[in-house]
C-alpha cells in the first residue's frame, strides 16, 4: 500500500442524537442495554451501512437540522434542499436527488456565488450535495454523506438560464494535463484561481479538494498566502471543486476530523501526488472487510416517516 502523505488523524463514529426530544431517552436506553449485555462499542452501532437504502429515501426527515457522523459514515436529519437555481448560482443533475443539506451548507453555496458575482465571474454550476438524509451514495462518492459537503464545477463559461430539465447531460472540460502533471495552460486562467480563493475564504469551510496538480498552480502563483491552508489536494477534481465545513454548533453527533495541518501546503506533502508511489494501487485485502455500521442516531432515520 502506498505511503499516504501527512494528513488528519481518522474521525470517529457518532452515538445517539436525532431529534432530542423524542429520540434521546430511547438510544440511552439502547446504549445501556448494550453495556448491560457486554456488547460494548461495537453493539452500540447503528445499522450496516447499505447505500441503496439510503438512496431510496425520496424526501428528508421533519424537524431541525442535525447532521449526525462523519462525512464518509454519517447521515443528517432536518435537510434542507437546495433551490434549482439562485443569485449567481444553477444546481445541475438534479434529477440525482442530491441537492440536500444542512441550512449552513445551503449558506455557503449562496454565499460563493454571490462572491463569485461580485468579482464578475459567470453563475456557478452546483453539482453534488447529499442526499435527502444523507447517507452512503451507490456512486460517485465515499464522502457527502452529512449534508456538509458540496461540489462547484471550476467551469467559468458563460451560462445562460434554462430549466433544470437542460442541464441533466453536461459536458465539464478538465482543468488538467492528461498527465496530471500540471493545469492545462489552454484552460487555466487567474479568474479560477479567484473563485477557489473566494471558496476557501468562506467562513465555517473546513477544507476544499482540488486536483494536485491545480494546488501545484495555485502555490507557484500564490504561495504563501493563508487561504492556501484549506486548498487541500486530491485525485479526481479536475473540473471542479469540493467544499466541505466544520461540524455546525447545532449537531453535537457529528465528528470532524482534524483540520489542515499549519502552513500554505507547498512542501513535500504535495510533492508527493506527484510521485510513482502515490500512483501505486494498494494490493487487495486477503479477506473482504465487513460492511461498515451506521452511527446508532442514523437507524431512526431509515424509517422516520
Amino acid at each position: 500500500m502506498p505511503r499516504q502523505p501527512p494528513g488528519p488523524a481518522p474521525a470517529r463514529r457518532c452515538g445517539d442524537g436525532v431529534r432530542e426530544a423524542l429520540l434521546r431517552p430511547a438510544l440511552r436506553v439502547l446504549s445501556l442495554l448494550a453495556a448491560l449485555a457486554g456488547g460494548g462499542a461495537q453493539a452500540a452501532e447503528g445499522p450496516v451501512a447499505r447505500a441503496a437504502e439510503w438512496a431510496a429515501l425520496p424526501r428528508p426527515t421533519a424537524g431541525p437540522a442535525q447532521s449526525i457522523g462523519t462525512t464518509n459514515l454519517g447521515c443528517i436529519a432536518g435537510a434542507v434542499a437546495l433551490p434549482p437555481e439562485g443569485p449567481g448560482w444553477q444546481a445541475i443533475r438534479t434529477s440525482r436527488n442530491r441537492h440536500w443539506g444542512h441550512p449552513a451548507t445551503i449558506a455557503l453555496v449562496a454565499h460563493v456565488a454571490g462572491q463569485a458575482r461580485l468579482a464578475g465571474l459567470p453563475d456557478l454550476w452546483i453539482g453534488d450535495l447529499s442526499q435527502p438524509r444523507g447517507g452512503p451514495l451507490p456512486w460517485g462518492h465515499a464522502s457527502h454523506q452529512t449534508g456538509l459537503d458540496a461540489d462547484i464545477w471550476l467551469d467559468l463559461r458563460p451560462k445562460p438560464r434554462v430549466p433544470a430539465s437542460q442541464r441533466e447531460e453536461l459536458s465539464i472540460p478538465s482543468l488538467v494535463l492528461p498527465d496530471e502533471s500540471a493545469v492545462d495552460p489552454a484552460r487555466w486562467t487567474p479568474r479560477h484561481a479567484t473563485l477557489i480563493r473566494i471558496a476557501a475564504e468562506a467562513p465555517g469551510l473546513d477544507r476544499l479538494l482540488v486536483n494536485p496538480a491545480i494546488k501545484r498552480r495555485l502555490c507557484a502563483d500564490h504561495r504563501g498566502e493563508a487561504w492556501l491552508r484549506r486548498v487541500r489536494p486530491w485525485r479526481g477534481h479536475d473540473s471542479h471543486m469540493h467544499l466541505r465545513l466544520r461540524c455546525p454548533a447545532d449537531s453535537p453527533e457529528c465528528r470532524d476530523i482534524a483540520p489542515p495541518p499549519p502552513g500554505d501546503g507547498c512542501d513535500a506533502s504535495l510533492d508527493w501526488w506527484f510521485t510513482p508511489e502515490s500512483r501505486q494501487r494498494p494490493a487487495p485485502p486477503a479477506r473482504p472487510a465487513p460492511p461498515p455500521r451506521m452511527p446508532l442516531a442514523c437507524a431512526p432515520l431509515l424509517t422516520a416517516p
